[in-house]
């Protein structure tokens, strides 16, 4: 086990500078009241709800999770979180709002899942927080639904396309983009963001594009091809991220007792393991990657770019990020820390992470990147609601 096992999560750790900061507003951006209010479904341990508060107010949030309930409410208080399932959620009984966010779940759209698509029991929940919004007496202006990229493209796309048509039968325009989080955070996490908009409300000129651009790769461009009233949303690019993984390392954490360190050692893949042994460094190098298996046999698979692999939830020996260090001529391993996935999803040091190290990982390896929300609510969904105000 590595020393990110004893390390008080409580008490924020300040010895690597932010990945990226919160802009700096008018003085009375930051007043609950004065911001439009905002509805999370499946707020998880509230990492969205962390990047929407300087533009938004919570006015109502709801996970089935009680670990990560903790999480949530250790971070943003109990006043507005419900804890139970979605299915139990009347829309009659919800505050009005201007914005719904919900980051369902995931698992049946995955590559890595079982592909069991948009109706299956998980990620068909979708279908639960479109219920919530049809029983509302007045629905929010802007609602925006997250996911892996396989929402998009696998089956042809069809998965999204029943997601589209739905929102279009409730008198929503629609647009997807697909975001990945390594522009902001040294992490490759590729995320589908569907934002719609009310039917007959005005949208600002400078938020639509007439032809795609960088936020619809192929797979996006695909899978609009043929639907009504798609919008090419349009955002600015972020500055170049200045920070890689090697920059958030706890290097003072231990490495893995030495019989699981040598079996993961054991496991590097002959190519990487080449890699590492002709690398010439000068300071410590490291090579986060995961165990897969190639061939009937299980190996670990490391990058070389400076940049994790995308957080997973801690289901199984293979669904946790193993980091190798080089230092000198000596190879060593060891888990991720709880506060080093924190830094890989863009939470502030200060961010609290109660529990075990599993539930810690899992609250961040099911989660929203930060920066991404932050930068979407700045340029895209507080302008698209100021407009329909």
């Amino acid at each position: 086990m590595t020393k990110a096992l004893n390390i008080d999560l409580f008490k924020p750790l300040h010895r690597v500078p932010q990945l990226y900061s919160i802009p700096r507003l008018k003085a009375n951006a930051y007043e609950t009241n004065a911001n439009p209010g905002f509805l999370e479904f499946f707020a998880g341990s509230g990492l969205a709800a962390q990047g929407l508060k300087p533009y938004f107010r919570t006015v109502w949030a709801n996970d089935i999770c009680s670990k990560k309930a903790n999480v949530y409410i250790a971070n943003h208080g109990a006043k507005y979180f419900h804890l139970g399932s979605i299915a139990d959620v009347k829309g009659a009984t919800l505050p009005n709002a201007s914005l719904a966010w919900a980051s369902f779940p995931c698992q049946d759209l995955s590559l890595a899942g079982q592909n069991g698509g948009i109706h299956a029991a998980r990620s068909g929940l979708v279908w639960e927080w479109l219920r919530i919004m049809d029983d509302m007496p007045l629905r929010p202006s802007v609602l925006i639904a997250e996911n892996v990229a396989g929402l998009v493209s696998i089956a042809g796309g069809s998965h999204y396309h029943a997601l589209h048509q739905a929102l279009l039968q409730r008198s929503y325009k629609v647009g997807a983009i697909l975001i990945n989080a390594s522009l902001w955070v040294p992490q490759s996490r590729p995320r589908v963001f569907i934002v719609a908009v009310r039917a007959n409300s005005p949208i600002p000129s400078e938020l639509v594009d007439i032809s795609p651009n960088w936020l619809h790769p192929s797979s996006v461009r695909k899978a609009a091809e043929g639907l009504d009233s798609w919008l090419w949303w349009k955002l600015p690019k972020p500055p170049i991220r200045k920070q890689n993984l090697s920059d958030i390392i706890e290097w003072n954490a231990d490495y893995a007792d030495a019989i699981t360190d040598a079996r993961n050692i054991s496991l590097i893949s002959p190519k990487h393991l080449t890699l590492l042994n002709e690398l010439q460094i000068s300071k410590p190098f490291v090579a986060p990657g995961y165990k897969r298996m190639r061939n009937g046999n299980q190996v670990l698979e490391l990058r070389f770019d400076d940049v994790s692999g995308c957080l997973r939830t801690p289901r199984g020996g293979s669904s946790r990020q193993i980091i190798v260090i080089k230092e000198n001529d000596k190879l060593k391993s060891r888990l991720l820390t709880v506060r080093e996935a924190a830094r890989l999803m863009g939470a502030p040091e200060t961010y609290i992470i109660p529990g075990s190290y599993n539930d810690g990982y899992k609250a961040m390896g099911d989660a929203v990147v930060v920066p991404i929300v932050d930068w979407l609510a700045r340029h895209l969904l507080l302008p698209l609601v100021k407009a329909n105000e």
